[in-house]
């Protein structure tokens, strides 16, 4: 190999590194720049005008504050699980799904509950009541809950209605597991809110970040970036499947 050739293949490696540190800078730049825009528009949407000090002042909206607070608790839950989560894609998207879905339906009764009108004003109704000859109609059940819980029969497989149709069931196992760490603080944190517009912005903020959370989650978990290549490089790989001559590998040390 002459000096002209190995000036050319020096002159390409050179290259390809260059390449590769110039599209990391231009994705961490866009990625900035992203998180930026996104950090300026909620401060914009619902935080009072000031200067940000050592201590920022809670949002305007109390709803937010608590969902702060309670993403705080069950993100590394969720984050935790999630990246056990490695055997293949399906997984992690059943676990996305279960999860979201699990949310939405244990807030849904309870948003429901909160829109019930109160009934406040007395009712004056005659009630009768007829006692029928039956000695069973006459039991009084003195038993507390728990002990009520404990007698009745228990699904050998709750997860079962815990699931969704046509997703992975790994997936769904270990949302399941995961959810049941986190369901309590859900709700407690939703039900301490009694403003209309509290619940609402609660609801659709702790959707939208569950979802954000999980790609920042997928987002990390693909650390194998496509490998860079050159036309040396491809001549020589093609050479070298189409039965060419050893000598076509260059050892030299640059």
């Amino acid at each position: 190999m002459n000096s002209k050739q190995e000036n050319i293949l020096r002159e390409s490696i050179r290259h390809a590194i260059k390449t590769v540190k110039g599209k990391r800078r231009t994705e961490e730049k866009k990625l900035r720049t992203v998180i930026r825009e996104f950090l300026d528009l909620e401060m914009k949407t619902l935080n009072e005008g000031g200067t940000p000090d050592n201590d920022p002042a809670p949002h305007r909206s109390t709803g937010i504050n608590v969902l702060e607070d309670l993403l705080k608790k069950i993100v590394p839950v969720l984050e935790d699980d999630y990246k056990l989560l490695t055997t293949n894609d399906e997984q992690r998207r059943s676990f996305r799904a279960h999860i979201v879905n699990a949310v939405i339906g244990s807030l849904t009764p309870v948003e429901a509950n909160n829109d019930a009108p109160d009934i406040n004003e007395d009712i004056d109704e005659e009630v009768s009541i007829d006692v029928g000859e039956d000695e069973n109609d006459k039991f009084i059940d003195i038993r507390t809950d728990a002990e009520k819980s404990a007698e009745e029969p228990e699904d050998d497989e709750p997860v079962n209605s815990f699931g969704i149709d046509g997703e992975d069931e790994t997936g769904r196992n270990m949302a399941y597991a995961s959810y049941k760490k986190i369901e309590s603080s859900v709700v407690d944190a939703y039900d301490l809110l009694s403003n209309s517009e509290d619940q609402e912005i609660f609801y659709e903020y702790l959707i939208a970040n569950l979802k954000l959370y999980f790609d920042k989650f997928e987002g990390e978990l693909s650390t194998s970036p496509e490998e860079p290549t050159n036309q040396a490089y491809d001549s020589a790989s093609q050479g070298a499947d189409a039965g060419g001559s050893e000598e076509e590998v260059i050892d030299f040390q640059i």
